[in-house]
């Protein structure tokens, strides 16, 4: 069994000393960095948009993972992509047209990926995962970081390992919300952990270092 992939969610970074942060996960270890991206409309918050995406992409060599929480993504691919996003995620319930925007995404030369609200139900995902290279399952309420861990959503997860097996795809499968040292036991079935507060509430890159190598080794424990 491999490791997890660990994707630290800049949303708890400080956001006053950015580019140090991500030097710093980027040095302990992070496997990707993940970039929370809210319209205050989509959900109740506002935060970071392309330009801070571009801004930090040179401090670090890893992908860079971007989570669209906003309305009619189709209207933004263009910019993530000039910004330096590899993986550009969006959600089922956002677009009137995921084929078309997934489609988009890819020839924008970016990885596509989608997601879903906990209360979406996972078969709205089906017709869409032969076109993606990451399927994102929340375990919190998309909007603001530090909630707990939704256990019930781990269902999603076994659901889409085994239809992602029947179609042979390869993409990866990615949990975001509540993720600890904890938690990251039940996500075995996961490839990738998003963890906000879990990495960032540490001071240094020995912290930062401990809090990723406890989340890669939950999935042997």
């Amino acid at each position: 069994m491999s490791e997890y992939l660990i994707a630290p969610s800049i949303l708890s970074a400080d956001f006053s000393k950015l580019a140090i942060e991500i030097e710093a996960v980027t040095d302990a270890g992070a496997d990707w960095i993940h970039v929370d991206v809210m319209d205050g409309h989509f959900v109740p918050n506002l935060t970071l948009g392309a330009p801070v995406v571009k801004c930090i992409k040179p401090h670090t060599g890893v992908p860079m993972d971007v989570h669209l929480m906003i309305e009619n993504p189709e209207n933004y691919i263009e910019d993530f992509a000039k910004a330096g996003a590899d993986y550009l995620t969006i959600h089922v319930e956002a677009t009137e047209n995921p084929e078309k925007t997934l489609k988009a995404i890819t020839a924008k030369g970016m990885k596509p990926g989608i997601t879903l609200k906990p209360g979406t139900p996972v078969e709205s995902l089906w017709p869409f995962l032969n076109l993606v290279d990451l399927v994102l399952v929340m375990t919190v309420e998309p909007g603001f970081g530090g909630q707990s861990f939704m256990e019930d959503q781990l269902s999603k997860v076994t659901q889409i390992r085994k239809k992602l097996n029947e179609i042979n795809s390869q993409a990866l499968i990615e949990i975001d919300g509540g993720v600890n040292a904890q938690t990251a036991k039940l996500c075995r079935e996961a490839d990738i952990l998003v963890a906000g507060s879990f990495v960032f509430k540490g001071q240094s890159v020995a912290d930062y270092q401990e809090a990723i190598k406890a989340l890669k080794d939950a999935k042997h424990v």
